[in-house]
């Protein structure tokens, strides 16, 4: 399959973007984040992210992710996972003062992953989350619970390898993420749909065990009343042992 064609594919997949694209607020960030997996026997393992992002303009750290997980390995191309998120957002009203909400999640997760053509490898991702949000001061009233469900899917296109096997090189990930909600989402956004992340970036593999990729996060964001999109620059370094 040539370069071309994978490409194609990839973009199909990647860029599922919603229909309205015309967002009313537009908003310019940073993200950076690393990526841990790591086996340790025959069925079981764990992973870890940590993600640091910023708020509109950069102007201070909106968003800090702690994630860690135990993954059930059922074969080396499908993994269960549960696990638990800590997400700390800090916020500020339009009269300057500053908020802080925190957030519990527990979530349950199934990835599964095959290649397509010779070797771009795709992983597709489907995980359930439990929301515990805490109050956002100064108001003291708002904590509310809610489940939502999310579909990622992920391709890496090795840009001078032919081998089956990817080991060392650059290369290029597309990807893109649904989310939606299915319980309590008059306390979201009183919408189904919530969210939808499509990036492109490109990186390095370093080796098998490592990779590092900068690119573009468009993030948009469906409020009650309008819609927000995000255009994020992201870092990211993947650690696999």
């Amino acid at each position: 399959m040539q370069l071309k064609q994978k490409l194609s594919i990839l973009i199909v997949l990647a860029f599922l973007v919603p229909a309205k694209l015309f967002a009313q607020d537009n908003q310019f960030s940073g993200w950076a984040a690393v990526f841990h997996s790591q086996k340790l026997s025959q069925h079981w393992g764990y992973s870890f992210d940590g993600q640091f992002r910023s708020a509109d303009q950069v102007n201070f750290l909106k968003n800090t992710l702690l994630r860690p997980s135990a993954n059930y390995y059922f074969a080396k191309n499908k993994v269960g996972a549960l696990g638990y998120a800590y997400i700390a957002t800090n916020g500020r009203t339009a009269s300057g003062d500053k908020t802080f909400r925190p957030e519990h999640r527990i979530w349950q997760q199934y990835t599964y992953s095959h290649k397509v053509g010779k070797n771009v490898a795709v992983a597709h991702r489907f995980r359930l989350e439990q929301r515990f949000m805490g109050h956002s001061a100064p108001n003291k009233n708002d904590q509310y619970f809610s489940q939502r469900l999310r579909y990622f899917v992920r391709g890496i296109v090795p840009l001078k390898s032919d081998s089956a096997i990817f080991t060392q090189g650059a290369f290029l990930a597309l990807q893109n993420e649904v989310f939606v909600n299915i319980q309590n989402k008059n306390k979201v956004n009183k919408h189904t749909f919530d969210q939808n992340r499509a990036y492109v970036a490109v990186g390095y593999r370093i080796n098998k065990m490592i990779d590092i990729e900068t690119g573009y996060l468009n993030q948009y964001i469906k409020q009650a009343e309008n819609y927000t999109l995000n255009h994020v620059a992201q870092l990211a370094l993947y650690t696999r042992f």
